[in-house]
């Protein structure tokens, strides 16, 4: 948004009361309502700005934010050679098992193998 002119909203809010029938001629109450609409002419003004500098940095922390999912989702790189890996990386599931340890079935399966 554009910033407001210092008196546009002053002039404004003149020419919607003179379309109902109010006119603020020079005076105590004109004065007021002058100072009323700069200092809310002011505080527009710098919500604006506040708010174009608060877009900026959200922008900023929310790609950082991104680039750290990013790099944390990254497919990982290969290892560079097979040869190097240690023994125990390679051992399968049943090699790295208990011996004589069971596994436990369901309960389902274990009441099918009692009915047979």
């Amino acid at each position: 948004m554009k910033p407001i002119k210092k008196d546009e909203l002053f002039e404004s809010l003149g020419d919607f009361l003179k379309l109902k029938g109010v006119e603020l001629k020079d005076g105590a109450y004109a004065k007021r309502i002058r100072q009323g609409c700069n200092l809310l002419t002011d505080a527009i003004n710098g919500t604006q700005k506040t708010v174009k500098h608060a877009r900026v940095e959200v922008d900023k922390k929310l790609d950082q934010l991104r680039q750290t999912i990013h790099e944390a989702t990254a497919p990982k790189e290969p290892p560079a050679s097979s040869a190097q890996r240690p023994a125990s990386a390679g051992a399968s599931k049943k090699e790295r098992s208990r011996p004589g340890r069971k596994r436990s079935s369901s309960p389902k399966n274990r009441a099918k193998s009692a009915r047979r």
